[in-house]
């Protein structure tokens, strides 16, 4: 059976891009190669928001071209010539060559382009029942009542199934969350069949952007970088008046409009917006094509750091300011933080898993881990038992966008290590909400002292004296380390502005390596673009042993199986089975027949060349007859040298996603992360960090 899905809308401006966001994960995880099908688009594919987003986030393979059933001006033609049959028809043909190519369609329906709501509704309702797939109905509930609420999602379920179609949900986004317990009140147990859901209204999710905007304006960016187009609208300012009245009108998070040749308005809003007597307004647009004089535009460009984008637009300042008015909040793949507020709303308050079992195939069916799946399935688990991490780099821009991602997605509780008004002012410069999040002062917190006593306690047969154990303390990464050591965060993520040594040296020296492991090591997942592989140690073992080879190889497939990569463990070498002689050859025999030895259990193979671990065919050539030949999926190298430029390789030559380098081994979770991370690298390495506190706990 098919993992299709139509999510189709009873009014204008219900949000139905949240939704796909949330059906579009599900379905990833749950239907392997899934795709997203618009029966009728009213613009170019390759510019419809709802395919745009899809191929943006979740790689779609299919071309624009293949993922709509026709425009709206060939619809139009077609219902006015009373071929409505055709019409579907048309639509049909292209779902169905498109369904053949995947496992599960999400088909997004259309966005009242015929000017009636209810027949709109009808004409999806009809267009889902004849591709076959089940509905998910969306409203809005703002300005309702709980039970006027509660009625309509009766309904709308209810008139949906009158009409043919097969209703999974019918939701409510925007709802009162003041409202939205009593609601939930008047729908327990009322699901008549169908699961009748709501969600609250989102500040995050309701300001447009300063790149919605841009884009729905027109608008030419002539100050600031990609990241400032990310910054919310709160309000909307017109600076008509003098500088010395028009700076005690601007309020948090506005929109200033003026004419470009107002530079007393320009250099006043970057003035204002550096001094912490006023509000951080969003961004500065310029009407009437006016630029400002080169002079005035030299002096910003001096500016080590523009604190205002500037934006530029041809329409005069009254038609401007009608055209913002009129601009509304929409979810782009380049701004991560409106995508995560997204899925955290789906995510906390939808059950999905009961939601779409109806759409489960049977059980036992084996399903590749793709790299979305596997990043799926790292939020979803850190969430169900939220942990604290601490992040000690809060002055790198990247740890602070990925902390936001982080909180509005509920996937751990955060310290961030740093003076605090430096955070907090980075954080409104860069537009972004972190009052969720801790902020510790190492220097000044009054951890420091107790944290000292037990490093000089642990550390003084080594020659540290008392003072010298207060100064490194000091240091961010031993501070975080101690937290962790004392139960003050269950887990530690850095190494984005930090090195491997100074990130890992500290929990060396005070976690230490948990009962029964021989030493510390590392993997880094592989996320390729069909599946994901585990690469260890190619981060801090230089010369294994036999021995230690062994006990990576363990740990290793131990860590796979724990993040739902099956592990089949191939222990490298430039040789294949009997075929090669050699002192580094006979090493990894040697650690196969250790791994085996204490592992019997596990589906190791050693030495194998990297190509026949991964390629079947080499595999069928080079060892045949082999269970791990051709689809291993935990590799380990004989040695550092090997494995940290074979990742690296790997990584740039094929643009996969490397994630770590995880450790396996510690007594309490501490990770590193690579200096040219990115912000999704550090979203992932929080969240594997999570789960492994939450198995810590469970040992312990």
């Amino acid at each position: 059976m098919k993992h299709n899905v139509y999510l189709t809308t009873a009014e204008p401006h219900s949000g139905k891009v949240i939704l796909q966001l949330g059906l579009m994960e599900w379905l990833t995880r749950h239907g392997g190669c899934v795709a997203l099908f618009r029966p009728i688009v009213d613009r170019a594919p390759a510019e419809d928001r709802y395919i745009h987003l899809a191929r943006s986030r979740y790689r779609l393979e299919q071309p624009p071209e293949a993922l709509y059933g026709c425009t709206l001006a060939e619809a139009r033609d077609l219902l006015a010539a009373d071929a409505a049959r055709e019409l579907l028809e048309r639509i049909l043909e292209r779902f169905k060559a498109l369904e053949e190519q995947c496992g599960g369609v999400l088909c997004v329906g259309t966005d009242f382009a015929f000017g009636v709501p209810a027949l709109e509704l009808d004409f999806n309702i009809e267009v889902a029942r004849n591709l076959g797939t089940r509905l998910v109905l969306l409203g809005s509930g703002r300005g309702r009542s709980p039970r006027e609420n509660a009625e309509l999602l009766a309904s709308l379920a209810r008139g949906a199934r009158k009409r043919g179609g097969e209703v999974l949900a019918a939701i409510l986004n925007h709802v009162d969350p003041d409202s939205l317990d009593p609601l939930k009140q008047l729908l327990a147990g009322a699901t008549d069949g169908a699961v009748l859901a709501a969600l609250p209204e989102e500040p995050a999710l309701e300001h447009p952007t300063v790149g919605d905007l841009t884009r729905a304006m027109g608008a030419r960016r002539l100050i600031g970088c990609e990241e400032d187009l990310n910054r919310d609208i709160h309000g909307i300012k017109v600076a008509a008046m003098g500088i010395d009245n028009y700076l005690g009108h601007i309020e948090e998070g506005d929109l200033v409009i003026t004419p470009g040749d107002r530079a007393d308005i320009l250099l006043g809003t970057m003035g204002a917006h550096l001094s912490s007597r006023y509000p951080q307004v969003s961004a500065l647009l310029l009407s009437g094509g006016l630029t400002p004089a080169a002079s005035v535009l030299g002096l910003l460009e001096g500016l080590q750091k523009i604190p205002v984008p500037v934006l530029q637009v041809e329409s005069d300042t009254f038609d401007t300011a009608i055209g913002v008015s009129r601009v509304q909040p929409e979810l782009h793949p380049d701004n991560p933080r409106k995508l995560a507020a997204a899925l955290g709303l789906v995510e906390s308050h939808l059950d999905l898993e009961a939601m779409l079992a109806p759409l489960e195939v049977s059980a036992g069916r084996e399903r590749p881990m793709t790299p979305l799946m596997f990043e799926y399935e790292l939020v979803r688990r850190a969430k169900l038992q939220r942990r604290h991490i601490v992040l000690p780099e809060s002055g790198d821009d990247r740890i602070l966008r990925a902390a936001e991602i982080l909180l509005l997605r509920e996937v751990a509780e955060l310290t961030l290590l740093g003076e605090p008004h430096r955070v907090q002012g980075r954080a409104a410069e860069l537009g972004l909400d972190l009052s969720a999040a801790r902020v510790v002062d190492p220097l000044t917190s009054p951890w420091r002292n107790e944290f000292a006593a037990t490093y000089y306690r642990l550390r003084r047969h080594k020659g540290i004296s008392e003072q010298m154990a207060l100064d490194l303390v000091g240091d961010v990464s031993y501070f975080g380390t101690l937290m962790v050591l004392q139960g003050y965060a269950d887990g530690m993520v850095s190494g984005a502005a930090h090195s491997t040594q100074h990130t890992i040296r500290p929990a060396f020296e005070v976690i230490r390596t948990r009962p029964g492991a021989a030493l510390v090591s590392s993997v880094f997942f592989m996320c390729l673009p069909d599946r994901v592989l585990v690469y260890g140690d190619c981060a801090i073992n230089p010369e294994p042993d036999a021995e230690q080879l062994a006990d990576i190889a363990i740990a290793s497939a131990d860590t796979a199986a724990a993040f739902g990569v099956e592990p089949r463990v191939a222990l490298l070498s430039y040789s294949t089975g009997d075929s090669g002689k050699g002192e580094e050859v006979d090493k990894v025999r040697e650690a196969t027949r250790i791994a085996r030895e204490r592992r019997p259990d596990l589906l190791l193979e050693g030495p194998i060349q990297y190509d026949a671990a991964v390629d079947p065919g080499v595999a069928a050539k080079k060892l045949p007859g082999s269970r791990i030949a051709g689809n291993a999926t935990v590799l380990i190298f004989p040695d550092l040298n090997t494995g940290n430029n074979t990742y690296k390789a790997v990584q740039r030559s094929s643009g996969a996603v490397a994630i770590g380098p995880v450790l396996q081994g510690l007594n309490k979770p501490v990770n590193d992360l690579s200096r040219g991370c990115t912000v999704t690298d550090i979203v992932n390495t929080v969240a594997i960090t999570a789960i492994q506190a939450q198995q810590a706990g469970e040992t312990q």
